[in-house]
């Protein structure tokens, strides 16, 4: 009986290994349909550790970008550059006064290769006394439908 050349990844170590074979495989030249499949099969292995294993997950949108930022060295003045947003509204975001819109949301998960819902979950702001924003609790909440 043949054995699998490659199993479900069960520790970091294994999936280092899997790593490096993958990186191998998509900058080789002379790649053919076989090594194709096997670049699919690892993706496929690779990807399901991460969702598996990533403790990113489990953070609300704030503490996720922060954590990002301080992975990648960003300055909230590189992230408000990157995002075509002010300084001020990166402060504001970190600070939990406003929420992540839509766009910053689609841009976060493009620069940092996330899915959007990493960044699209409810979180409270810090409520400031103005009258308008006196019922605002929760940002990024799906609406609840009342059944007729």
């Amino acid at each position: 009986m043949d054995t699998l050349k490659y199993k479900i990844i069960k520790n970091r170590e294994q999936y280092n290994e899997y790593c490096e074979v993958l990186q191998q495989l998509v900058f080789d030249p002379s790649g053919s349909e076989e090594s194709e499949d096997e670049i699919e099969l690892l993706t496929l292995l690779i990807r399901k550790y991460d969702e598996e294993t990533s403790s990113l997950k489990h953070l609300e949108p704030v503490p996720l970008l922060i954590s990002l930022m301080e992975e990648h060295s960003l300055k909230a003045k590189n992230l408000a550059d990157l995002l075509g947003v002010s300084k001020g509204l990166i402060s504001d975001i970190l600070n939990y006064k406003k929420g992540l819109s839509k766009e910053v949301i689609r841009k976060l998960s493009e620069h940092f290769k996330m899915k959007q819902e990493a960044f699209n979950r409810p979180y409270e702001l810090k409520i400031t006394s103005s009258p308008k924003m006196r019922d605002a609790k929760v940002m990024n909440t799906t609406k609840q439908m009342q059944e007729a």
